[in-house]
This record gives structure tokens, C-alpha cells and sequence, in this order.
């Protein structure tokens, strides 16, 4: 008897990773050959006995200049002429007039393991077996890393990498022959706890910050030794959440600088720009402070919904920062303006990585041209937001309630063009969560200018598809006066669960009683108003510092779409292409509309790291 075989079912809706998505500049599209990860291709396993699996990926990119690639000959530390000291020659070699040629570099890491690429991008596909470094660290794992773009050169790079025990190590991958290394807070004097975010000081070439998850963020001079012994501060500036010091030495040593900021871990810091004027800091005690850094005075502030923040970034044009975290909402500051101009609703987890596309953010001076062809917006289901607040997709936006043109049938869909947005000022942002999701979103013009409406609620409107607008319920999860019927809040009627953790913001705003706010710790906003009245964290809701969701504009993403199924620790705008990373660690390049480059050549990623001669079989072991 021949047995019987039963085909799978096919996999839930929810779990079909997406290839491409469609936004009104075109379709974006996954390029399958383009993706690194393990020159194995096997990804992180969280059942080796370690704690590495808790360490995100990150990724950091290098631009070799193209100036300093046009001599014929590469000369070595010692003046002797080699064919390419970045990767051993061949197709990426900067001596050669190729067209595959690529001046771009890629550092991620995956557990205990570091490594460096080339990075081609859209370009071809990648080359997993040979990498220009690869490092496998021993009782500590890598956690973040930053390259030195300023002092780059064809044969020679700087590499910052924090760890998890708080050390900090500067290598030069690109010369491993001459084992070029320093390590800073190597007997943890200075911290012991691990590092969550070091930068280069835009225009000062020696210079690093260092953040850690003690609170504190060290400045470090790369030339300078650091104290043999624990270091002595005295204060040097105070102010409102923060205390700056210098360490007291008979001779100039590391660090230079300490910074004391808030209350729990600094998550993570961001320059405004070239010239290192402002610095943004967000932490575990959900604030978002903004200081002038080279005066060191605190310029403004503000505090997430509730829990701790773990992410932001600065416009193109510094005029705006985005936040996000544990409160699952982007949030969009005002630095000049001072105040909270928005927050977007969309994610179904804590936010890991925000972000501002400066390829397709619009301005007033420099909007870019648009022919004005029709696009193809794909299926019905592309065409309507994801459900968030109920089993019918919403748009709860103030700036596109009105804008009639986004909710058309399928039937419309062919006359919307590509300058449906019209004259206005847009930004776009993109984020990216632990719920798996790639959000992008659009902050248009409307947005940007509403008036401040802290002191009377809005009515938010909630328009279905294909219906008419009809009052929301109240969005707030916080306890406000009782009312007239009992003295009692009625509680909205419970929504659909989004979430299989309960971490959803709809079930928040529900008024949910396993509200993980509830039981964060440091920074959460509580449930019950009796406990509420004396803390000031409390104190701070309905205020322009965190004010009510009735108080302030939400905004729902132009596209939320599942592309992992693991949670999502990246998120890289690039000209061609936007590349994210998963914990899995499988780093993937999404081609920009009309850049995807088809290509005929078959995938040469090896499956075996020890095929090619070019490859140190082990790594570097640290």
C-alpha cells in the first residue's frame, strides 16, 4: 500500500514575508543575491549557552573616497607596491577601471563573530566568502561599531567596536597584517557595563563618544592612553536631568569628558550633522534631551507616551527629530518649534531603529522632479493600510483625512500618479520593530504646520475604507477625572489583539490590564490615578513635555509590511537601496524604484568559509 502523502497547509497570512512593497515613487524590491548574513548562510542560534543571541545586529557602512582611488599603483606601509591591500585583488580591486567596482564598505555583526565586506549593493550580488576581515571575540561580543569616514582612505580605515563587557576596540580591517589595535577601558576602570552606541565627533577626526548602559557617555581622544586605575571626576557643567565632568589627571588621559544623563541606560545619541552643533540623546528614562554640544547647555526636551526610548534620528535638514521605542509610537519633535508635532501609530511591538530618507524627503526649495506617470499600486490589499485598531484598516491622520486621494478603489488606482502629494513639504521616515514590521511614513506639510492643541482634546476621526468618518473613541490609556455616571471610566469596547505578547499600542489604548507599561519599570507612565498624583513622571502627561493622544496629531504609515521573522534591528536609507537587518542576522538590500540591476550571473555566496584562499579559516580570534 502506497502511503498517502498530505501537502502542507500553506502558511499563515501573517507570516508571509514580503519581497517587494509599493509606495507612490514605486515598487521596492528585495534582491535576493544582495543579502550577508554568515558566510554559512546559518543563522544565530539561541541555544549555544551564551547570551549572545540578546546582542543586535548592527550594521555600519564606509565610503572608500573615489579621489584617492585614481593612482595606478597602491603602495603598502612600507612603500612596496601591491595589487589591493583591501580584499586581495580582483573584481573590487580600486586599481582597476571596472564598472562592477565598488567603493563601499559593510561591518555587522552576528553573535561573537565581526565582519567586513565589500559591499555591492544593487550592483551584483554578494561574495560571503570573502570577506576583507573577520573577527570571533572570546568572553565578550560586539554590540556596536562605527568607521572613521573622514580619515579613509583606499588602504586604510578606522574602526571603532563597543562590547558588551564595555571595552572598546579601534582595529584597521583593511590592514590585518599589521594587527592595527587599541583597546580603551580594557580593565573596565572606567565603565562595566556594556556600550550601546559610539560615534565619531563629526569634524574632529580623533574623537569618539562612547554611550553605555550605565547612564554615563565618554568622550575619548584615539591617541590617548586611559587612566591606569579608576578615574577621578570632578564637575565641571550641571543642568536640568544631566552633570558633565572632566577627569582629573596630572596628565591628559581618557576619557576626557563624562557625561551623566538621566536616570538608567543611554540607548543611543545622534550629531545633527557635519559640524557636531547639536547632539540628541534618548534613554531608558524616556526622554529625548537636545544639547548644544560644544557649549554643553541643554536646549530642549521632551518624554515618550510611556517606557524608555531606543531609537532616533535627525532630519536632513535638523529642523526635526524622530524617536522611537517602548511605547511603540514614533514620535516627531520640533527643535526649533520646541514641541511634539506628532506621533505615529502603526507598530505592534517596541520600535528598534527610526529613520529619515533624505532620497525621497521633499522640501519647499529642492523637491525633486516627477514625470507624472501612472504607477502600478498593486494588489487591493497594497492599496489599504494595514488593520491596526479593528479588523477594518483605518487612517487615523489628521494630515490625510482630508486628503480623499489616498482611499481610492481599486478601480481609481491607475490615475494616482506619483506627484499625488502635490507642492507639499514631506518628509519620509522610515522604522522598524521588534513585531518584525518595516514602517514607512510620510510627515507632510499639514502635519507639520497644525496648531498646538494641548488644553482641549481633539476628536480624532477614523475613516474606514470605502466608508464615511465617524468619531473615535478616546485614545487616551491614562485615568482622567470620573465621570457623571457612577463616578466610573467606561472602558472602550476591546479591540481585535494585534499582538501575541500583548505589547500592541490598541491594546494600551484599550485600557488593557496587563498594559507591559504597567511593569517596565524606570520611566513607565502609571495605570492607577491614585498612585499617579504624587509622581511627577505623571505629572508631566497632558503637558506640552508628553502630551495626551487626544492632544496631539497621529499619523498612520504609508506601509507597515512583515520582512523578518525575527525582530528587526536595522534600518539604512542609501540612494539605490534601503537596507535592514534582523537578529537572525541576514542583512537585506531592499532596490529603490527602478535601481534593481538584473542580473544573469548565478548566486556565489559559498557555502563553505573555508573554499576560498582568501579567507582565514578561523577569523581573527580576540
Amino acid at each position: 500500500m502506497q502511503p498517502s502523502y498530505q501537502p502542507e497547509p500553506p502558511a499563515p497570512k501573517d507570516d508571509v514575508l514580503k519581497s517587494h512593497f509599493i509606495t507612490r515613487e514605486g515598487t521596492y524590491k528585495l534582491m535576493t543575491l544582495s543579502e550577508y548574513s554568515r558566510p554559512n548562510r546559518v543563522p544565530l542560534n539561541p541555544q549555544g549557552g551564551n547570551n549572545t543571541s540578546s546582542a543586535p545586529v548592527r550594521v555600519s557602512f564606509l565610503s572608500v573616497p573615489t579621489s584617492k582611488l585614481n593612482d595606478s599603483v597602491v603602495l603598502d606601509g612600507f612603500g612596496n607596491s601591491q595589487e589591493n591591500l583591501t580584499n586581495g585583488g580582483g573584481r573590487d580591486s580600486p586599481t582597476q577601471t571596472d564598472p562592477y567596482f565598488c567603493p563601499d564598505r559593510i561591518c555587522f555583526n552576528v553573535g561573537r563573530e565581526l565582519y567586513v565586506y565589500v559591499y555591492r549593493g544593487v550592483r551584483s550580488a554578494s561574495d560571503l566568502s570573502k570577506p576583507i576581515d573577520k573577527r570571533v571575540y572570546k568572553g565578550t561580543y560586539p554590540t556596536c561599531h562605527d568607521f572613521n569616514q573622514e580619515t579613509a582612505t583606499a588602504e586604510s580605515c578606522s574602526l571603532i567596536i563597543g562590547f558588551s563587557a564595555g571595552q572598546i576596540q579601534l582595529i584597521d580591517p583593511f590592514r590585518k597584517e599589521y594587527q592595527v589595535s587599541r583597546l580603551y577601558n580594557e580593565d573596565r576602570f572606567i565603565d562595566k557595563t556594556r556600550v550601546t552606541c559610539l560615534k565619531w565627533v563629526p569634524g574632529q577626526a580623533q574623537y569618539f563618544l562612547a554611550s553605555h548602559a550605565s547612564g554615563h557617555i565618554y568622550l575619548y581622544n584615539e591617541e590617548l592612553p586611559c587612566s591606569p586605575g579608576a578615574p577621578s571626576y570632578q564637575s565641571f557643567k550641571q543642568g536640568e536631568g544631566f552633570t558633565i565632568y572632566t577627569c582629573k589627571t596630572k596628565s591628559t588621559r581618557n576619557p576626557m569628558y563624562r557625561w551623566s544623563i538621566g536616570e538608567g541606560a543611554v540607548t543611543e545619541f545622534a550629531f545633527s550633522g557635519t559640524d557636531a552643533k547639536y547632539l540628541a540623546t534618548v534613554g531608558h528614562d524616556g526622554y529625548l534631551r537636545i544639547f548644544n554640544y560644544h557649549t554643553m547647555e541643554l536646549l530642549g526636551f521632551m518624554r515618550s507616551y510611556f517606557g524608555g526610548l531606543l531609537c532616533l534620528a535627525w532630519s536632513p535638514d535638523t529642523k526635526y527629530i524622530v524617536t522611537g521605542g517602548e511605547d511603540d509610537l514614533i514620535t516627531v519633535y520640533s527643535v526649533q518649534e520646541k514641541r511634539i508635532v506628532c506621533r505615529g501609530q502603526g507598530h505592534k511591538s517596541w520600535i528598534s531603529q527610526v529613520a529619515f530618507d533624505p532620497f525621497t524627503t521633499w522640501l519647499a526649495d529642492g523637491m525633486p522632479a516627477t514625470s507624472g506617470v501612472p504607477i502600478d499600486l498593486g494588489s487591493e490589499e497594497d492599496l489599504r493600510p494595514s488593520s491596526f485598531n479593528s479588523s477594518s484598516g483605518v487612517f487615523k491622520s489628521v494630515a490625510f483625512r482630508n486628503n480623499s486621494s489616498l482611499l481610492r478603489s481599486r478601480s481609481q488606482k491607475d490615475s494616482i500618479s506619483s506627484v499625488s502629494l502635490g507642492g507639499c513639504v514631506t518628509y519620509r521616515i522610515g522604522s522598524v520593530g521588534h513585531d518584525t514590521q518595516l514602517c514607512l511614513w510620510d510627515l507632510t506639510e499639514d502635519t507639520l504646520k497644525q496648531p498646538s492643541i494641548l488644553g482641549r482634546h481633539r476628536n480624532s476621526t477614523i475613516i474606514p475604507v470605502g466608508g464615511a468618518p465617524v468619531p473615535a473613541p478616546s485614545s487616551n490609556c491614562f485615568v482622567d477625572a470620573p465621570k457623571a455616571s457612577g463616578g466610573k471610566e467606561e472602558k472602550p469596547e476591546k479591540t481585535k489583539k494585534l499582538h501575541k505578547r500583548g505589547f500592541s499600542l490598541g491594546t494600551k489604548l484599550g485600557g488593557n490590564s496587563t498594559d507591559r507599561s504597567g511593569r517596565s519599570g524606570t520611566g513607565s507612565l502609571p495605570h492607577d490615578k491614585d498612585k499617579g498624583k504624587d509622581d511627577p513622571v505623571s505629572r508631566l502627561l497632558g503637558t506640552p513635555i508628553c502630551p495626551r493622544m487626544d492632544d496631539i496629531t497621529v499619523i498612520e504609515p504609508l506601509i507597515c509590511k512583515k520582512i523578518a521573522h525575527e525582530r528587526l534591528t536595522v534600518l539604512e536609507f542609501r540612494e539605490d537601496c534601503i537596507v535592514t537587518a534582523c537578529q537572525e542576522g541576514f542583512i537585506c538590500t531592499w532596490a529603490r524604484p527602478g535601481k534593481a540591476v538584473l542580473n544573469h550571473q548565478q548566486s556565489i555566496n559559498s557555502p563553505n568559509p573555508g573554499s576560498s584562499p582568501n579567507l582565514l579559516p578561523g577569523g581573527t580570534v580576540v
